[in-house]
């Protein structure tokens, strides 16, 4: 009877752990089978984040410089094809998923661990990440890491986790610099359980942080070097101007969090919220409370001061999956566990088929949902056959000129085998973008050159060349709903400034 006693524990965690492999593995192969399918263009971002990639180096204009260099390394092995660009969010989303397993496993046990992995894995937020690439995935990956590492920390006197927990750390503020709420949200957990406080007097946590400081300074010596561009556009995203009170702002983005993590995980998330404030939380649930709730309130309160996207608080997603989890594992809510997980599968089938499928349907109303991701092939092959027919006239043009950081990336992406320059237009002392700090029209350059904007060209832009002639133009598709109006002027002669 000991023997048997001894075993089953054993053998339940190895279904479970099975049940982890065979569903991390599914999603993992269906999410990148999926990608060469996906109907989409890259988003801007995703452009410029390709852009970067081409110069890899410790800092960019509104970035810190993880996100080029994964790309760099994807694209180097894969292609530069929208698929190869992506490659890097669903591995690295299922390596997220795995340290999620190692956190609900440490804190709670196997069961919790596997489902908690197997949850975050099929958010919505991450199903919609996963197919694209963005700062967020591997932030999260490093906040997921950075939070296993302190509870391993915790509980050991050893200096693995400790360094563990600096790389983690630096790692995160190179992908993003949002990795610094995981300090403040160690702070808020050392306020509110002073037992936990003798971890201040432990010389690894600060040999911890110092390795994570260690590593964002070659970031921070870049900054330095291009006047804290990336700061201080990181503070121009903040945008304190004008009205301070944005009630609507607030509610968008706190309603947007149902669809990120879920509505019922969501609103599970507030009950346990609610009824730790009112009676109080187990050890392991304070903890994961105080790495999930600070940011989002924080982040509320920046959309009720200016303005704030749902991903902003998404890290707050990787404790507060694991928490809810565990919490409704413990109150044997599994019917509830098992609801939000169809729901998020038939979500991600829907997302996945919306990609396969991108720009052959429209909303009602007219709206294609994926418009804002589709259209640039044509801008850039439309730009082409201007360059391709001037070139045929004898008239070739030195330059392509942009206005906007979106079509300057996405001409650079969609036209990487063209071989005319595509410059950023700079309308000021200061670059806005990137692309204005290290690849703008200046005088000097040879003309003539091709204006591309969309909506209509600048009349400010135009003034400042001698010579202007507008070109045809065209009205391109972007998917299934409103066309985009592209303007095509050929410029030359840039006058000097007043």
């Amino acid at each position: 009877m000991g023997s048997q006693q001894g075993t089953a524990p054993a053998a339940d965690d190895r279904r479970w752990l099975w049940a982890l492999g065979l569903g991390l593995a599914a999603l993992l192969a269906a999410r990148i089978a999926a990608l060469p399918l996906n109907g989409t263009d890259l988003f801007f971002d995703e452009a410029q984040y390709w852009a970067w990639s081409l110069a890899p180096d410790f800092g960019y204009y509104s970035k810190p410089p993880l996100i080029a260099w994964l790309i760099h390394g994807a694209t180097t092995v894969c292609g530069h094809g929208e698929a190869c660009v992506r490659l890097p969010s669903p591995i690295i989303h299922t390596l997220t998923a795995l340290v999620i397993f190692l956190i609900g496993r440490r804190l709670y046990g196997t069961a919790t661990g596997v489902v908690s992995a197997l949850t975050f894995a099929t958010l919505p937020g991450v199903s919609l990440s996963a197919g694209i690439i963005s700062t967020d995935v591997p932030l999260l990956f490093f906040w997921a890491l950075a939070l296993y590492a302190l509870i391993v920390l915790r509980e050991t006197t050893g200096w693995g986790p400790a360094l563990i927990l600096g790389l983690a750390l630096g790692g995160g503020l190179n992908a993003k610099y949002a990795m610094i709420w995981f300090v403040l949200c160690l702070g808020i957990y050392l306020a509110v359980t002073p037992r936990e406080r003798v971890l201040l007097k432990d010389p690894r946590l600060w040999v911890a942080i110092a390795i994570g400081v260690a590593l964002i300074m070659p970031n921070v010596l870049w900054n330095q070097a291009h006047k804290f561009a990336t700061f201080s556009h990181t503070a121009d995203n903040a945008n304190w101007q004008g009205s301070l009170l944005n009630p609507g702002k607030a509610l968008e983005f706190f309603g947007a969090q149902f669809g990120v993590f879920g509505p019922i995980l969501f609103a599970s998330l507030l009950v346990v919220t609610w009824r730790a404030w009112r009676q109080g939380v187990p050890p392991p649930d304070r903890l994961l409370l105080s790495f999930a709730l600070p940011v989002l309130v924080i982040i509320t309160m920046q959309a009720f001061i200016s303005r704030a996207h749902a991903n902003w608080a998404a890290v707050s997603y990787v404790s507060a999956t694991v928490l809810v989890v565990a919490t409704l594992i413990r109150n044997i809510e599994w019917a509830w566990l098992r609801r939000s997980m169809i729901l998020h599968v038939l979500l991600l089938l829907a997302l996945v088929a919306g990609t396969i499928f991108a720009g052959r349907f429209a909303l009602p109303g007219g709206t294609d949902p994926f418009s804002r991701t589709l259209g640039w092939k044509e801008i850039a092959d439309a730009t082409r056959k201007e360059l391709v027919a001037a070139r045929e006239a004898g008239r070739p043009f030195a330059a392509v000129i942009t206005d906007d950081r979106s079509i300057t990336a996405e001409l650079l992406y969609y036209m990487r085998d063209e071989p005319t320059p595509v410059l950023a237009w700079r309308d000021g002392p200061a670059p806005r973008d990137h692309f204005e700090l290290t690849r703008p029209y200046e005088a000097g350059t040879p003309g003539p050159a091709l204006l591309v904007s969309i909506g209509k060209a600048s009349p400010t832009l135009i003034a400042r060349f001698q010579q202007s002639r507008a070109l045809e133009a065209r009205k391109l598709p972007a998917g299934a709903g409103r066309p985009r109006t592209v303007i095509f002027t050929a410029l030359e002669g840039l006058k000097e400034r007043n």
